[in-house]
């Protein structure tokens, strides 16, 4: 079976096939943290968002297959044309029996639009390129109008179900951490979470913000080099090693209270408090900042446009939306703060160059005071010196 592995990856890689072992998940997010350069990524993700696909690229997958249509039409959503552009083949509406024929680890071989498990055809689905995605994506925006409409009634929706928190901040739970009158870094492993983590190093360095990592935000705080305050979510793509890291937790609960993440919580043998509410575990990380008195919120990752919001297709979106309202002027995009940062300059450089100008001044002052008399003994005799120099010469 090994040799018949290995015939077959010398066979794709010269007729310019993909083969690789499999991971599978029903959920991209939780999926994402157990991909390995090489593999295959099997998901069952309608409308492939961008925060997903760029968790997929940064894996390094060398396929990834889709039981369900990356692209439904609904709005245009934009991870397929990020998948695409990065050169990784997707291969998409594969169907439900792919999971049934495909176990985690089997090595598979994907030709063109189709999957095969040994010699055993298991999959036929629809190959995306540029150009496919490009007319779908068309005809997605066409939809548009449906889905800001849609948008809207769930905002609204929303609107009565957390009427008390959002203009009262009912409900949100006291915490250990000293959140009042700091700033606070909210971590989202979002849109570019990794080089807006790399520009805040001076922010985080001399400001020392109270660091939020929302979900697997935590991992990435820690891969950055720093301990999380607080981790929020419903611990689901969190890491064991960063939920024992020390932060306090705080769990992210539907509203009539069921917590599944705090089974895990629980098992870990770790103390946590509930945080109820319709919202997403971002919005209620933001709440519970500005609930307790933040001075300043920054986020990283996080949806900050209206497309930033449809892309992740889901109703609970609104929530976002209003949440930015509720925290108002305290909400800064970490870009802005790195843009602010850079022309601020940089400290060190500062001081040096304070250190020189003070080390120059008092070299000047003792020139003229301590210094003055062994100078001017100098002076005389370099003063003699060149005339006899001079007469010896004549």
């Amino acid at each position: 079976m090994r040799l018949l592995d290995t015939l077959r990856r010398v066979r794709s890689t010269e007729a310019g096939l993909v083969a690789g072992p499999v991971r599978l998940d029903r959920r991209t997010k939780r999926l994402a943290s157990r991909l390995r350069p090489g593999d295959v990524a099997l998901i069952d993700h309608v409308d492939l968002d961008r925060v997903a696909a760029e968790a997929l690229v940064a894996a390094r997958v060398v396929a990834v297959l889709n039981a369900k249509p990356s692209i439904s039409g609904r709005y245009p959503n934009l991870g397929p044309e990020l998948l695409v552009g990065a050169g990784v083949p997707l291969i998409d509406d594969l169907g439900e029996d792919v999971f049934q024929h495909i176990r985690d680890g089997d090595v598979v071989t994907v030709e063109q639009d189709t999957v095969y498990l040994g010699e055993v055809l298991v999959g036929r689905g629809v190959r995306q390129d540029a150009e496919r995605v490009a007319a779908a994506m068309g005809e997605a925006r066409q939809n548009l109008s449906v889905q800001l409409e849609a948008f809207a009634a769930n905002t609204m929706k929303y609107l009565q179900q957390e009427r008390d928190l959002l203009l009262d901040g009912v409900g949100v739970p006291e915490i250990t951490t000293q959140v009042a009158q700091r700033h606070c870094l909210i971590v989202v492993r979002g849109y570019g979470y990794q080089a807006d983590l790399h520009a805040l190093k001076s922010y985080i360095r001399e400001v020392r913000p109270v660091l939020i990592g929302v979900d697997g935000g935590a991992d990435a705080l820690i891969a950055a080099g720093y301990r999380p305050d607080l981790i929020v979510g419903d611990m689901d793509s969190v890491s064991d090693d960063a939920l024992r890291c020390g932060a306090e937790l705080v769990v992210h609960a539907y509203p009539d209270g069921r917590a599944p993440g705090m089974d895990r919580v629980v098992r870990l043998n770790l103390p946590a408090v509930l945080f109820p509410a319709a919202a997403t575990s971002e919005d209620i990380a933001m709440l519970l900042a500005d609930g307790n008195g933040a001075e300043l919120i920054v986020a990283v990752g996080g949806q900050a446009t209206l497309g930033d919001f449809l892309d992740k297709g889901r109703g609970g979106m609104a929530s976002t939306f209003l949440t930015r309202l509720k925290v108002g002027g305290k909400l800064v995009d970490a870009r802005g703060v790195s843009r602010l940062y850079r022309q601020h300059g940089n400290t060190a450089a500062a001081a040096l160059l304070a250190a020189v100008t003070l080390l120059a001044m008092t070299v000047g002052v003792l020139a003229a005071t301590v210094w003055r008399a062994p100078i001017d003994a100098a002076a005389a005799w370099w003063e003699t010196l060149m005339t006899g120099l001079q007469r010896f010469i004549s």
